[in-house]
């Protein structure tokens, strides 16, 4: 699909003027006059020489979740779902407003709200589409698209929490680097030179760093392709299925950070399987969903193997609990009550939380122990470029 921006006018003579989203200006035309407009002028979008001041940003998770809050409050109200999308395509953010366009083309065409979401996997995710389907198939599109708002929602404040926790400690590392950065690039150098016009009597410490300033300014393309070539190995490791599974397995082995990484996917895999089974999606094809969005090559691998079980005819409880080493006893005990009183999609939302607050309590954990070892580096670092610098200079002015 290519973005189109339009002049038009209705069947009243008022003229109207916005963007689709079609094949080809033929299809795009064609699509105006089936929305009972009289087309003006087409062009493509991209035909604007400013074109790249007005480019749509990816759709970040608050765009979406604002969409879907403000969608289920229209559809839960009585508005039909063409009514809603128009106002949505009104007031969305400009990363929304070509597919909602695209979407309501499709659903005045007769197609389903679910196949016309499903034309933008970009945006809407397997998941999300899957929810919708049973919705609509079940008649209760409105208290899906309320549940999907809420767990949106709660997925961007589980985030922000996340990243508000670590952001200071990238603040400082990333200050640090770029201050010593600064010093070996263009401070040390001229300083080299005054040192070597007075024939000082330099310290270790000065003699090491101007060593490696030495080194960086004469090698830094070599340094740098060096770098680039580890991060392009790395990846292409990180591609191969051996290489995916032995960095997850790693991942989920380190002190604190393993620990917390294994929590919060537990947290989407238990909250968004909730979701699904509470929307009336069966068992096996919510394992299934879930196992695609998983982002651990271990877990997702414990997944299918439970979907294989409970296709056998386990209960989940007790295919979840074959894997220890991935599943908490804490996870299949809530699962087996769920299931025994036959609200298994109440027991997952319930564990999903206990999960979130186990993953909040880990992030505290992670940044108590993060900022005191940043401090000490910072103290180090600070400690070292005193005796180095300062400490020559100090001693060159105490000659005059």
């Amino acid at each position: 699909m290519n973005p189109f921006s339009y002049k038009a006018s209705d069947t009243n003579g008022k003229l109207t003027h916005g963007k689709v989203e079609a094949a080809s200006i033929s299809d795009a035309a064609k699509l105006l006059r089936e929305r009972g407009l009289i087309v003006i002028s087409i062009k493509p979008q991209g035909s604007s020489p400013l074109v790249f001041l007005t480019k749509s940003r990816g759709v970040s998770i608050a765009d979406l979740a604002t969409f879907t809050r403000n969608f289920s409050t229209m559809i839960t109200a009585g508005l039909p779902i063409t009514n809603a999308l128009v106002i949505l395509r009104e007031q969305s953010t400009r990363s929304l407003v070509p597919a909602i366009g695209q979407i309501l083309a499709d659903v005045e065409g007769g197609m389903s709200l679910a196949a016309a979401l499903e034309k933008h996997p970009k945006i809407f995710s397997g998941v999300y589409i899957a929810l919708i389907k049973a919705g609509e198939g079940g008649g209760v599109l409105d208290q899906v698209l309320a549940r999907l708002a809420d767990n949106l929602e709660a997925q961007r404040e589980f985030q922000s929490k996340v990243k508000g926790a670590l952001i200071y400690p990238a603040i400082v590392v990333i200050g640090m680097v770029a201050v010593a950065a600064i010093m070996m690039v263009f401070v040390l150098p001229k300083l080299m030179t005054l040192f070597a016009d007075f024939n000082a009597n330099l310290p270790l410490a000065t003699r090491v760093l101007m060593a490696i300033s030495n080194f960086v300014s004469r090698y830094w393309l070599v340094i740098v392709a060096i770098i680039f070539g580890l991060v392009w190995v790395l990846r292409m490791y990180a591609r191969s299925s051996q290489g995916e599974e032995r960095i997850d397995r790693l991942k989920l082995k380190i002190p604190i950070y393993g620990p917390l990484q294994k929590e919060i996917v537990l947290t989407e895999m238990t909250r968004t399987l909730g979701l699904l089974v509470g929307a009336g999606v069966s068992i096996l094809e919510g394992l299934k969903i879930v196992s695609g969005i998983v982002d651990n090559v271990l877990i997702k691998k414990s997944l299918t193997r439970a979907s294989t079980q409970v296709e056998q005819g386990f209960a989940l409880a007790y295919a979840f609990s074959q894997d220890k080493e991935i599943f908490p006893p804490m996870l299949y005990q809530m699962l087996a009550v769920g299931e025994e009183t036959g609200k298994l999609d109440e027991a997952l939302l319930k564990v999903s939380h206990v999960f979130e607050q186990e993953s909040a309590n880990l992030v505290r954990g992670l940044t108590a122990a993060i900022e005191p070892l940043v401090m000490i580096v910072l103290g180090i670092g600070v400690g070292f470029l005193v005796v180095a610098i300062i400490m020559p200079i100090y001693s060159l002015t105490g000659q005059f």
